[in-house]
Formats: structure tokens, C-alpha cells, sequence
């Protein structure tokens, strides 16, 4: 019983968003409404449509019903299938009408249909009908007595509210839990009308009656937020003294939304005398009030005392702390506990306030030992404007120092200061900084807005870079992209340095843009080096493969390719890129290779697969075909079927009779239906599916209705 009352009272908290939803939309249409689409809907209704197009009429009617649609869906409140979905459109249609139908159909009703009706006046809050919903209150039916107790409490009026007080202590226990939730909602009504006094004397009865906890709760809370703050804060500090876990977070919730600051010193006084686990979460809920948050509490938790409370106050101060909380962050960020410490590291990432930036500066001149490294990571971390600072720390004797200097320009260096960073990555004082050097100068590459100039700057420090550096510099030439850069990797990839041919030439054929196309097949035509044009061919047969572009252009680019190749094996690379872009033009590109010497059972096998994927999407490719000199074969039609699951046509003798020296099928008519002598299964999707043998090799393929009939190639 109690399972069913809440899905009911959930189906009505649901039913109440949906018409606020439908109101949204009703609002948004023509103020006049639709009357010619309501009228679509109700011949819908008055139909022999399925049961499932009423239901969706019944839908649209909360969006355009008016008086109109009344009396239609009044009638489905009785049929148990429709009702609910009336009830729909009759909660959202404006006017007494609507009302008037629920209410007189609840005088007819009973069980389910009408704890539906009951709940739909409550989501009306019909006022009119609340005498209908005192009479209810007394029903034997605990469920229907629930429902009218619950819509009396949306209602919400003063006779609503008479009605429902009396029974908290006098109704069968089967329904008192309602009358409470009843209660609740009127006083949540007087409250916001400002009938505060009225309110809570109303939640002060429900708190104090013999009802479920979850009622008291909600008395509760109702009671401390409706009295004038100074009576409301004593009643909520006892909440959190309760021994009871669930009045404790009740504590927690209401907390945040008491007015006044009054409540944030007796939050503060109350994290003193707390148990640790219970101060952590104190700690969060006076975070979460950061207008009036006292501060030097959440600080003080996080300087020291029981180590759950001050990881939860060193990460309340990324909330609420401002630039004096900054010192003992530094200080956990360096204590012996790990856990500790990152905590306030992450806080000091985060920590945003008038000032912290420019403390942390000032503190990096003066700083030493431990804390140096510290406030350096945070220049990074935070992205501070301080480069005098880090290209002196570059200098320090400490490596440890050096390295979170180097890390820290990688995330702020301008454009101006990068020479910096790659002389400190290519040419570094101490061998043992360069792995972070280049790694900062990476990140600060990647990250510039001018990629152009970037580039024309790693451009200009590759020439005067030593050797061994120079593939750095175009790794990074790589990720950061572009004109500049491209230009950069293709002389790299041409010059007469071995080390550079190979990078140069690997990182073309990664490139993330088509734009590197034309570098790639310069290479793979001029290179002096065979193995570098076939490096190059690849990375633009790749970029060919990967990259959407149009079909004429893959056409064109594919032809290119194959031109270039001087072994079969990258001319059938060229092949598998069209089977997997199938076009006209690629089509015709692969027509056409049929022809070239020792590559007709290639060509041939990919002019099938991308006629079959054309055909497929409805594309009339027989002309093209019938110019193709494809191979003969020697084909066989084992069993064909044409149909729609358990409704099969043997059509095996038809394909049989039109199958010839080659993989394809042409039926005497474009349709399926004509050429198999009749539809098997009509309005609904068909396929035919072959089974034969090619050159003694059997295989298996379906096509959708009507689809061009290419038999793939068996392996």
C-alpha cells in the first residue's frame, strides 16, 4: 500500500512538471491558440484511429486544446487506457471548464481513475473544487482519501488548510502521512504569501505529530525557514546537535539557505564542538555561503586539528578564501602529509581573489628553500605574468628549482620571450634541463595564438640549431601546425641531411591536414632517395584515405597517387581508398585501372565493391559498368530469396537465368517486385539475399529492394 501511495504521489510530481512544461509551450504559441490543428486532433479522438494516435492527440491537446476539447476528454477519464493521457491535456487547458469536467467526474469515479482525476485538480489547484476534496478526505479508500489530502495541500487555501490540521492527529494511519504532506504545502502557500506566522504553526503541528520521519523532516525544515531568523536559528543549531544522521543533514541543507549572518558565527561555533566527521561536512555547508562565510573559522579548521576536517577546509578555501588565506596554504602545501599538501596545492591552483597573483609574485623574490619551487609551480599553475622572475630562477644552481621554472614559462612565455625557451631547449647550460626545456617549449608553442609566428620563429632557431637538436624543433614544428611549419617539414624533408629527411619526411605523413598533400607527392616524385618517395607517397595516399573531401577531388587525388607509384603495392593501397570512398568519379578512376597491367583482379574486385556500395544507396551505375572489361567468371547462383523476415519468395530459377560471365546481375526490370514476379511482403522492407559460387568459391550477399545486384568477391 504504502509502495503504491508513492507512485502515485511520483507520478504526480511528474504530471505537475509536464504541464508546467506544456504551459511553457502554450505560452510560446499563438495567444489565440490553434483552433484548426485542434480540431485535426479531435477528429483523431473521434475516429477509429489505433489507440495509440488517440493517446498522442490526447498529448497535442495540452498545447492546443481550449473548451472545445472538454467535453471529448472528459469522456476517456472512465476508459482506463485514455485517462491518464486526457488528464494531461485537462490539467494544462486554461479555463473553469476543464476544471469543472475533473471535479464532476470525480463524483463518478472510484479506485485508480479517480485518484488520477483527484490528483489532476491538485496540479490545477482548482480552488473551486476544494469542498469536493474535503468530502474525499473521509473516503474508505486510503489511497483516494491520500490523493484528495495531497490536492487540498497544492490548493493550498485557508479551507484547505482547516480541513487538513484537524486530521493529524485523528486520521487512520493509512493516511495521516498524506494529510502531513498536505499540511506541509499549505503552509509552504501561506509562507510565500506572507503569512509566515500562520505557516509555522502549521509545520510546528506536523513536526510534533505521529507521522513518518520523512513529514517531520520536511515540518521541520519548513518551520526553521518561516520563522522571523532570530527564532528560526536556535530551532535549526538544534538539528545539528541531533543525534539523528537525517535531522543532521537536514541541518546541513537548511544552513545553506537561512538569510542573515547570524547563522554563519553560530555555523563557525558549532565547527568547534563538532566530531570530526560531522565538522568536514560543517565546513562545506559555511563554504556554500560564501557571501557571509566567517573565514578566519574555515582557516582556522585548515590550519590545524584532525586531518579529515582540514582536508575539508583547505578545499573549501578554492571557494571562499581570499589572499590572506595564502600563507597557511603554502605552508600545507608543504607539510609531510601527502595528501595534505596536494590538497593545497590543487586549493592554491584554484584560489581566486583580489590580490593572489601579486602576493605570490612578491613572495617569489624573497622566497628560499622549499617554498621557491612552490611558488614557482603556482606562477605556472595560474598562468601569472612573471618572466623577470623565471628567467632568473633558469639561472639557480638547484635543478629542482630550474625545472619548475622551465615548466612555469611553458605555460605563461609570450611570443617575444619563446627565444628564450628554445635556446634553453636546444642549447642549455646543464644537459640535464633540456628534456623539460623541451618539453615546456612544446606546451608554450602549442598554446600561441599567432601559430604563424611561432613557427616563424622555430623556423629561424632551426637553422642556427646543432644538430642534434634540430629534430626537437621540428617535432614541435609538427604539433604546432600550419603554413610556416609545412613549409619548414618539406625543406626538412628535401635537404641533403639524412637525420632531417627522415624526420621531415615521417612528420609529413602524419600531418593532421590535407594542406600537406601537395609536400607529400612533391616527395615522393623528387626525392633522390627511393626510400624517401615512398615515405611520401604513403603519407599522401594517407591523407587521401583519411580526410572527407569531395569525390572528384578524391578522384583526381587518387590518380595523382597512382601516377606516382612505381610498385604495384602502393597503386593497390590507392585501390583500397576508393573501396572505402565509393563515388562516380572514384568509380571511374577504378573502371579505368582495370586495364593496367597486372592490376585487372584488383581493379576489377574494387570497381565491384564501390559499384555495390553505390547501387546500394540507390545509385544508377549499369552504364558505367557496361564499359568496364571485368574479368569472366565462372558464376553460379545457389539459393536466392527475395522477402521480409518469415515471408520469403524462392526467386533462385530468375537470378539463375540472368546470371552470366561476370559478378553482376541485371534483371529484366529495375524493380525487385516487377522482375520476381509480384511484392511477397507489401509495406514492408524487403531484402534478397543470394547464396552462389564464384570460380568454385562460395559466398554470400543481401541487397536492400531494388539495389544494383554486384556480387562481392569470394576470399
Amino acid at each position: 500500500m504504502l509502495l503504491i501511495r508513492h507512485t502515485t504521489r511520483f507520478l504526480t510530481l511528474l504530471a505537475a512538471l509536464l504541464v508546467l512544461t506544456i504551459s511553457s509551450v502554450r505560452a510560446a504559441e499563438d495567444k489565440n491558440g490553434s483552433p484548426q490543428r485542434e480540431m485535426e486532433l479531435l477528429a483523431v479522438l473521434r475516429s477509429d484511429a489505433p489507440d495509440a494516435d488517440k493517446a498522442l492527440a490526447c498529448k497535442n491537446l495540452a498545447i492546443h486544446g481550449s473548451d472545445a476539447s472538454v467535453p471529448d476528454l472528459a469522456k476517456l477519464l472512465s476508459e482506463e487506457k485514455f485517462a491518464s493521457w486526457a488528464r494531461i491535456a485537462l490539467e494544462a487547458i486554461p479555463g473553469s471548464a476543464a476544471g469543472d469536467a475533473l471535479r464532476k467526474a470525480s463524483e463518478s469515479l472510484d479506485g485508480k481513475l479517480l485518484i488520477g482525476v483527484l490528483n489532476s485538480i491538485g496540479v490545477r489547484r482548482d480552488a473551486s473544487s476544494t469542498e469536493t476534496l474535503i468530502v474525499r478526505l473521509e473516503d474508505k479508500d486510503s489511497e483516494v482519501a491520500s490523493a484528495a489530502a495531497v490536492a487540498l495541500g497544492r490548493i493550498g487555501n485557508e479551507a484547505a488548510a482547516k480541513s487538513l490540521r484537524p486530521l493529524l492527529a485523528s486520521a487512520p494511519a493509512g493516511v495521516r502521512s498524506a494529510v502531513a504532506e498536505g499540511c506541509v504545502l499549505c503552509a509552504e502557500r501561506l509562507h510565500a504569501t506572507g503569512k509566515s506566522a500562520d505557516a509555522v504553526a502549521i509545520y510546528d503541528e506536523v513536526r510534533k505529530a505521529e507521522v513518518p520521519k520523512q513529514r517531520i523532516v520536511e515540518g521541520t525544515r519548513g518551520a526553521i525557514l518561516a520563522r522571523d531568523p532570530k527564532e528560526g536559528l536556535p530551532l535549526l543549531m538544534e538539528q545539528f546537535q541531533s543525534p539523528d544522521k537525517v535531522f543532521f543533514q537536514l541541518a546541513l541543507g537548511t544552513a545553506r539557505e537561512f538569510p542573515g549572518s547570524d547563522v554563519d558565527k553560530a555555523l563557525a561555533a558549532e565547527l568547534t564542538k563538532s566530531k570530526p566527521e560531522r565538522a568536514a561536512m560543517i565546513v562545506q555547508a559555511m563554504a556554500d555561503r560564501p557571501k557571509t562565510v566567517v573565514l578566519a573559522a574555515v582557516m582556522k579548521a585548515a590550519e590545524g586539528g584532525e586531518k579529515p576536517v582540514r582536508l575539508s577546509a583547505i578545499g573549501a578555501l578554492a571557494r571562499v578564501g581570499d589572499v590572506s588565506s595564502l600563507p597557511l596554504l603554502l605552508e600545507a602545501a608543504l607539510d609531510a602529509d601527502d595528501e595534505l599538501a596536494q590538497a593545497a596545492k590543487a586549493t592554491l591552483g584554484d584560489v581566486r581573489g583580489n590580490g593572489i597573483d601579486a602576493q605570490i609574485v612578491s613572495l617569489l623574490s624573497k622566497a628560499e628553500g622549499k617554498k621557491y619551487p612552490l611558488l614557482i609551480q603556482l606562477v605556472g599553475k595560474r598562468r601569472i605574468e612573471a618572466t623577470a622572475a623565471l628567467l632568473k630562477a633558469i639561472e639557480h644552481a638547484d635543478k629542482t628549482v630550474r625545472g619548475a621554472a622551465l615548466t612555469a614559462l611553458g605555460e605563461t612565455v609570450t611570443l617575444k620571450n619563446l627565444p628564450v625557451l628554445i635556446t634553453q631547449a636546444t642549447s642549455p647550460k646543464r644537459a640535464d634541463d633540456a628534456p623539460i626545456a623541451q618539453q615546456a617549449l612544446k606546451a608554450a608553442s602549442i598554446r600561441m595564438p599567432d601559430r604563424e609566428a611561432c613557427a616563424a620563429e622555430l623556423t629561424t632557431a632551426l637553422d642556427r640549431s646543432p644538430a642534434a637538436t634540430k629534430t626537437v624543433l621540428l617535432e614541435i614544428l609538427g604539433d604546432v601546425g600550419g603554413t610556416k611549419a609545412l613549409e619548414t617539414m618539406g625543406a626538412a624533408a628535401k635537404s641533403k641531411d639524412p637525420l632531417l629527411q627522415d624526420v621531415g619526411s615521417r612528420l609529413l605523413g602524419k600531418w593532421n591536414s590535407v594542406d600537406a598533400a601537395p609536400v607529400l607527392l612533391d616527395l615522393a616524385k623528387t626525392s633522390p632517395d627511393v626510400k624517401y618517395q615512398l615515405r611520401g607517397l604513403r603519407g599522401y595516399i594517407g591523407l587521401v584515405r583519411k580526410f572527407p573531401m569531395a569525390d572528384a577531388e578524391r578522384a583526381e587525388m587518387c590518380q595523382k597517387a597512382f601516377d606516382a607509384s612505381k610498385q604495384a603495392a602502393e597503386q593497390k593501397l590507392v585501390l583500397d581508398v576508393i573501396k572505402l570512398h565509393p563515388g562516380i568519379e572514384t568509380l571511374k578512376f577504378a573502371i579505368k585501372t582495370i586495364k593496367v597491367e597486372g592490376l585487372k583482379d584488383d581493379a576489377t574486385q574494387a570497381t565491384l565493391v564501390v559499384a555495390q556500395k553505390l547501387g546500394s544507396k540507390g545509385v544508377d551505375v549499369k552504364e558505367l559498368l557496361s564499359t568496364a572489361e571485368l574479368n569472366k567468371v565462372k558464376l553460379e547462383i545457389i539459393k536466392a530469396e527475395y522477402g521480409s523476415g518469415a515471408t520469403q519468395k524462392d526467386v533462385t530459377a530468375v537470378l539463375q537465368k540472368q546470371a552470366g560471365e561476370f559478378p553482376l546481375i541485371t534483371l529484366a526490370d529495375a524493380s525487385y517486385n516487377a522482375s520476381f514476379g509480384g511484392d511477397p511482403a507489401p509495406n514492408a522492407t524487403k531484402q534478397l539475399k543470394v547464396q552462389y559460387r564464384i570460380n568454385g568459391k562460395a559466398g554470400e550477399a543481401s541487397f536492400t529492394e531494388d539495389a544494383l545486384i554486384v556480387l562481392p568477391m569470394p576470399k
